[in-house]
């Protein structure tokens, strides 16, 4: 499938659901960017300290705000695959579907298991030069999808098989995420109220996209 006809499947399988998906994008940013937020202001003596601090102080990450967005990952995942079953199935958005990925303490271990091995490799393709970190970012960006589809499956086996249904369609994926940024644009100008439609749409295309790589691995 064009990167066209993907945004499409997209938009046909949000139909009717854009009002629930804003607002399922709304808790799940609620909880994953506002809670780190919160107790790292606290941690920091209060509002008055924490925006006191220098700015590379503010600006960077601290670790206890890099220990708990790592806790809450798995609620990133289940944003994930609830736009991936919503393209599949048509499922409708359940806010239950969120908190999918902590059903299991083996699927939290894994997924928390597969992000830090990940960032170890990207880390150490990134010391070569960037341009190699970069791809291989590409390479590894399905392996949360299947992990979906092959729960019982070991960390680099699911890195392995991105890799694989990656092969020949890095610049693809590319440009489709190229494609929002004028989207991305119009939600800076509307004060970041856009985002909680395009967070849906951008994350049904790439739903989208994997499930149209995996119907063709299959079919050859």
């Amino acid at each position: 499938m064009k990167n066209k006809e993907i945004k499409q499947q997209a938009r046909l399988q949000l139909k009717g659901q854009w009002g629930t998906a804003a607002f399922f994008t709304l808790l799940f940013s609620s909880i994953f960017y506002l809670i780190p937020l919160i107790i790292e202001v606290n941690l920091s003596g209060g509002w008055s300290a924490w925006l006191n601090q220098p700015a590379d102080e503010l600006n960077g990450p601290t670790t206890s705000t890099f220990i708990i967005t790592l806790v809450l990952l798995p609620l990133y995942i289940g944003y994930l695959w609830t736009f991936l079953s919503l393209i599949r199935t048509g499922e409708k958005i359940n806010v239950s579907s969120l908190f999918q990925a902590f059903s299991e303490i083996s699927t939290y271990i894994k997924i928390l298991g597969t992000y830090l091995v990940m960032m170890v490799y990207l880390i150490l393709w990134s010391l070569l030069l960037l341009i190699p970190g970069i791809i291989k970012a590409f390479s590894y960006s399905q392996t949360y999808f299947v992990l979906k589809d092959h729960p019982d499956i070991g960390i680099n086996a699911a890195i392995k098989k991105s890799r694989k249904l990656m092969d020949g369609y890095k610049w693809k994926f590319f440009v489709l995420q190229l494609s929002f940024l004028g989207w991305g644009i119009l939600c800076i100008l509307s004060l970041g109220i856009g985002f909680f439609w395009l967070a849906p749409y951008m994350s049904a295309s790439y739903a989208a996209f994997y499930n149209n790589l995996v119907n063709k691995h299959q079919a050859e």
